[in-house]
């Protein structure tokens, strides 16, 4: 069974793009987003809504900014969204990395009362979060080691706690977004580092997904108004040896509607 960014691909590729692809990527159990929020927090969002609406699963998602309204271009995406499917999703607003450490560590407590443990558990803007420690002498990749050491265990319990219930929408996926301040200079046309911080959610996560802004004209040629170039890296592709892509396109048009297509 495919993986939660991999069924987004899919599920949102154009049609003869579809058929073209063959089985495509399979994205393993926990990716790291690397790119700009305005199309990292649309990426999460959507494997969100795919995870709660085409499998089933329960989510939870937990972002430094309140969301008031579905992005534009999910609604785009999924125009006949039911309203059971985003009851799958549970949104939490932790302020701090100190709540979200706290939020997170009391999650299995919620499955004495809830129907099924999460599946795919989200963390949106952890650069956010990072930067908001104040109990880490050591800096944020102290920090950013505690935070995804407490995923991955949060993680492991659930995935073991749908597996002794027979679920079939386990092993319990993470995903993760974070913008390095490298990224974000290189983006304004400044120096690009590699970012130590990053360094350390690459000993979590298995796979980056990285969002790039392509400015050539494959955008204008495709009549959208943006592109991005999205790879795909890291030790967890090494699984799959056969049939693994890992570069695609994001084309959104300007009427906000999202289309994926393999390079």
């Amino acid at each position: 069974m495919a993986d939660i960014l991999s069924l987004v691909f899919r599920t949102y590729m154009h049609k003869k793009a579809l058929k073209e692809a063959g089985s495509g990527v399979v994205v393993p159990a926990s990716t790291v987003l690397v790119g700009e929020q305005s199309i990292s927090r649309s990426v999460l969002m959507l494997a969100a809504v795919t995870a709660a609406s085409h499998m089933g699963m329960r989510v939870m998602f937990f972002t430094h900014t309140r969301i008031q309204s579905l992005p534009p271009s999910l609604q785009r995406c999924v125009p006949n969204l039911s309203p059971e499917s985003l009851k799958k999703i549970q949104f939490s607003y932790p302020r701090t990395v100190e709540e979200l450490l706290q939020q997170v560590a009391s999650l299995h407590e919620s499955t004495n009362t809830s129907p099924a443990p999460p599946s795919l558990i989200i963390v949106d803007r952890l650069e956010c979060f990072l930067r908001s420690h104040s109990r880490f002498p050591q800096g944020e990749q102290s920090c950013a080691a505690h935070v995804c050491a407490l995923l991955c265990d949060a993680a492991a319990f659930f995935s073991q706690k749908l597996e002794s219930q027979g679920s079939s929408s386990g092993p319990c996926r993470l995903i993760t977004s974070f913008l390095p301040e490298a990224h974000a200079e290189k983006a304004e046309g400044g120096p690009s580092a590699t970012d130590p911080v990053l360094d350390v959610l690459d000993r979590y996560f298995e796979v980056r997904c990285t969002l790039d802004p392509d400015r050539g004209y494959g955008a204008t040629a495709a009549g959208a108004a943006e592109l991005w170039s999205v790879y795909l890296s890291g030790r967890g592709l090494a699984k799959d040896r056969v049939g693994v892509t890992q570069e695609w396109q994001l084309f959104v048009f300007p009427d906000a509607l999202m289309e994926f297509k393999l390079v």
